[in-house]
């Protein structure tokens, strides 16, 4: 048995871990990898892996930094299952077709000014009609149901508690009387979080781990404080007649800020401005999100059952017309705004930045981690003058971030992740998290006596 690290290893984005056994190999999602562009593209168009030799997928959840390179695994040969929940399955399809149009955007804005300069073309990552070739291999299955996907390998699937559907996923190896259960965290989500139930933590058999550490190093604040935070922002900005602009994930975080906002409705605390959803993916995603009840916690059912719509409310519009959306940096009226993509890469949220950045009556809300090089990222870090579409634009509007609206565990839910395998894992892999987060983590594993932790290099391998 042999488990490779090929992606989200010394970094966040690009999952993709490789098991072998038993002549056969499994791979642990397949995400892109986001940073610089022509890094990005590179690294996700080259499969460290012979494609046509893979013989299952098990994808923990949605999002693009864990599904992102299906696309590009089947355009390259792959043919096989993959398997995931079935909402994971209902919200990949949507995210994945999304970011093949995207693709297909950049690369033709791209080719405009190549052109221009007499240089050859690049081709997209992938279309969107590659996209469209995964769901026919996606198969759905629920938390707790045992699933045989190779010889000698049977996964199950654990409530993760960070996005709908997602899964920390058990794998049950055996291969010449070898046995070893080794869990793969994927994403962990956060208690009392809205919408969702809190994550399963991993069983106290398990002998490998391997665990995302992207927040490692710090607990996170209370939900309600930033709430609260995030409450107080809106109402100085309407105060002084600006917009506030939000880049959020399509998927998961749309829906926890609507959620928010529809709070702040119902308990006569948000202004009376218009609030505007502005990506066609995440009025498909929330769509999704109202048909899979089986993934809510207990409020969330209980506000159903009462028929309280907890994605909309009076103040709340949902767009998908390009037309509309353009309408929105037209208007000078106070309003909010929340657009994908995320890390304000792509998309409708970057044409809302460039018109809202250089009014200092506006407020752009940074609600979540960026990666590096990002749009986002520079936002975040306060960067005084930013490129937008390759113009300098002077950031005069105010930035807030609102840290504790994070769907990944802090610290002190890490490690009491990692104290449920202590009497037992024998190895715990830390993913998924820069320096920054994971050495903290390191030495507050240590601390309470958790041994035996790495942090792999790229494409490092490990017998089990």
């Amino acid at each position: 048995m042999k488990l490779t690290f090929h992606g989200a290893a010394q970094t966040v984005t690009g999952s993709m871990h490789l098991v072998e056994i038993n002549g056969s190999r499994l791979l642990l999602d397949c995400g892109l990898f986001q940073g610089k562009r022509s890094e990005s593209y590179e690294r996700n168009q080259t499969f460290p892996f012979d494609v046509t030799k893979i013989d299952a997928v098990v994808l923990s959840h949605a999002h693009i930094d864990h599904s992102g390179n299906l696309p590009n695994l089947i355009k390259q040969g792959y043919s096989g299952p993959i398997y995931c929940t079935p909402a994971t399955k209902e919200l990949t399809d949507v995210m994945l077709r999304d970011s093949g149009h995207i693709q297909e955007r950049q690369a033709e804005n791209l080719n405009f000014h190549k052109h221009k300069r007499g240089e050859p073309p690049v081709e997209p990552l992938y279309t969107e009609k590659d996209a469209e070739q995964v769901d026919p291999l996606m198969h759905g299955y629920g938390y707790n149901e045992p699933i045989p996907v190779a010889n000698g390998v049977t996964a199950t699937l654990y409530d993760a508690g960070h996005i709908l559907g997602s899964a920390a996923i058990s794998l049950r190896l055996e291969e010449k009387k070898n046995k070893k259960h080794l869990w793969f965290s994927g994403d962990i989500g956060r208690r009392e979080m809205p919408i969702l139930r809190d994550p399963v933590l991993p069983t106290d058999d398990v002998d490998v781990l391997l665990m995302e550490s992207t927040y490692g190093d710090k607990p996170h604040r209370d939900p309600e404080e930033a709430y609260q935070e995030m409450k107080s922002v809106i109402q100085k900005t309407v105060e002084r007649k600006g917009k506030v602009i939000i880049p959020s994930f399509a998927v998961g975080r749309t829906q926890e800020l609507v959620y928010n906002l529809s709070r702040m409705y119902d308990e006569g605390d948000l202004p009376s401005v218009p609030v505007f959803v502005d990506s066609p993916l995440a009025v498909n995603a929330s769509n999704i999100f109202r048909k899979h009840q089986e993934c809510y916690d207990e409020e969330m059912k209980k506000l159903v059952y009462t028929g309280h719509p907890a994605l909309d409310f009076r103040l709340l519009t949902y767009i998908n017309s390009l037309e509309e959306s353009k309408e929105l940096n037209t208007r000078t009226d106070p309003m909010i705004i929340i657009s994908a993509s995320g890390m304000a890469e792509a998309g409708r949220i970057v044409y809302h930045i460039r018109w809202a950045i250089e009014n200092k009556r506006n407020t752009i809300m940074i609600v979540s981690w960026q990666s590096p090089e990002t749009l986002g990222r520079k936002l975040a870090d306060r960067e005084k003058n930013v490129k937008i579409m390759g113009e300098t634009y002077r950031c005069r509007a105010e930035i807030a971030t609102i840290g504790g609206l994070s769907a990944h565990a802090g610290q002190d839910l890490l490690v009491e992740y990692a104290a449920s395998v202590k009497k037992s894992a024998q190895s715990i892999f830390l993913v998924h998290g820069e320096e920054k987060g994971v050495y903290p983590l390191m030495e507050k594993l240590k601390e309470n006596q958790i041994k035996h932790v790495h942090y792999p290099p790229l494409h490092s391998s490990v017998d089990l």
